[in-house]
């Protein structure tokens, strides 16, 4: 049986941060807040999904790039290894880097910085835009002679490291302080805090910054999040609100000129009174109600079950056919638009739910061809729109009063 045991990461990252959440209770620091986890977890089954998507292309991509424009011919050497993993990270600086201070790369990068908590969840938070900007980043690897093959092993080993990083439970480490990215020194980077903005952009070596003036030791304790803090659970918005911020920032500059230097200027050139405004918009928030326990229980279920999708449609992605695949794509991608909007307590969510469960239905019956599974599917899509108002009325009562 082929496997694909990449799967084997959403257990592994999820055992980490369940370990964490025990250790922060035992020591009675409240470092986990149940909705942002779960927010930071939508975005990590999203990053997941998009990642089996495009791996298999970015690779494409390096081959053809090593094949028609390498300018040495790297062997993999011990000595090539090591300078693959130097080339790497100080790739992933610049790329880094660039992505706080150039508002077009902030657009992708942003989701990152969202969450007001600090702990294992808000390493998920990387997005498809984040992803294949990385990806662009790193095809000056194969350009300079480094064979696809290393590039793919390294950046499998290099992309587990920095999910460490992101906790409050370790302190400072002592001499390694000077050599590794360790999460003290992440701690600043995803702080407010106004002295330490866009420091510490290293991913593993911490020398970059110290080489290129961006190192800052944690001194102060960190404020976690935005300067301007997203207050929204929603997928959709933490996704798309800043490319709506600029595009109106851009339609508002006089002549071509000013437009292109909005787009490569800093995010904080972006005038701050848009997103309000954007929200009054799109978001329509009204003081959102203290969650029921019923509420918690569902979203928790959700999650859990859109996680376990995910994990048996990477392991067994050689066996699932294309429409498969789609399908239960979809699915994923709606699940966590839908978690979202529960967590913002939206009640347009149980349509959402409704083609879920088509989707689910055509799955199964894609899957397995038979007479009983057909019968079956048809006769819950009758059960669901025949008491399509009773079960609404039920579901709404998921949700507090305003």
């Amino acid at each position: 049986m082929q496997l694909n045991f990449i799967a084997l990461a959403v257990p592994f990252f999820l055992f980490f941060m369940a370990l964490e959440y025990r250790y922060a209770i035992r020591k009675n620091k409240t470092v986990f807040h149940w909705q942002q986890s779960i927010a930071n977890l939508n975005v990590g089954i999203a990053e997941r999904l998009c990642d089996l998507l495009t791996s298999g292309s970015f690779f494409f991509v390096f081959a053809w790039i090593h094949r028609h424009y390498a300018l040495f011919d790297i062997q993999p050497t011990p000595l090539a290894w090591v300078m693959l993993f130097l080339a790497t990270d100080l790739v992933w600086y610049w790329y880094h880097r660039f992505g706080h201070v150039v508002n077009l790369f902030w657009s992708a990068h942003v989701v990152h910085h969202q969450s007001d908590d600090f702990n294992y969840t808000v390493s998920a938070r990387i997005t498809l835009f984040q992803s294949v900007l990385r990806g662009l980043f790193w095809s000056v690897l194969p350009l300079l002679g480094f064979p696809p093959d290393m590039i793919t092993i390294l950046l499998l080993i290099h992309g587990a490291y920095p999910f460490f990083t992101h906790t409050q439970m370790i302190g400072k480490l002592g001499w390694l302080e000077y050599i590794l990215v360790t999460p003290s020194h992440h701690r600043v980077h995803h702080s407010s805090n106004p002295e330490y903005l866009d420091k510490n952009y290293g991913d593993v070596l911490i020398i970059w910054d110290k080489l290129f003036g961006t190192f800052k030791a944690e001194e102060t304790t960190p404020v976690y999040g935005l300067t301007q803090p997203l207050n929204s659970h929603s997928f959709l918005w933490q996704h798309f609100h800043f490319f709506i911020e600029l595009l109106v920032a851009v339609k508002r500059q006089p002549g071509i000129w000013k437009k292109c230097k909005l787009l490569f200027s800093k995010p904080d050139a972006v005038n701050s009174s848009i997103r309000p405004a954007l929200e009054r918009r799109f978001l329509r928030k009204k003081v959102p109600a203290p969650p029921s326990a019923r509420l918690l229980r569902t979203i928790t279920l959700q999650t859990a079950l859109t996680l376990a999708i995910l994990f048996c449609t990477i392991l067994f992605s050689h066996y699932i056919r294309p429409l498969q695949l789609f399908i239960a794509a979809l699915f994923i991608v709606l699940s966590v638009i839908a978690t979202g909007a529960m967590l913002e307590q939206k009640n347009w969510v149980f349509p959402l739910e409704y083609f879920r469960i088509l989707l689910l239905s055509l799955f199964l019956c894609i899957t397995f061809p038979n007479k009983y599974v057909y019968l079956s599917c048809i006769h819950l899509l009758l059960i669901l729109l025949l008491f399509y108002e009773s079960i609404k009325n039920r579901y709404e009562t998921l949700f507090p009063a305003h």
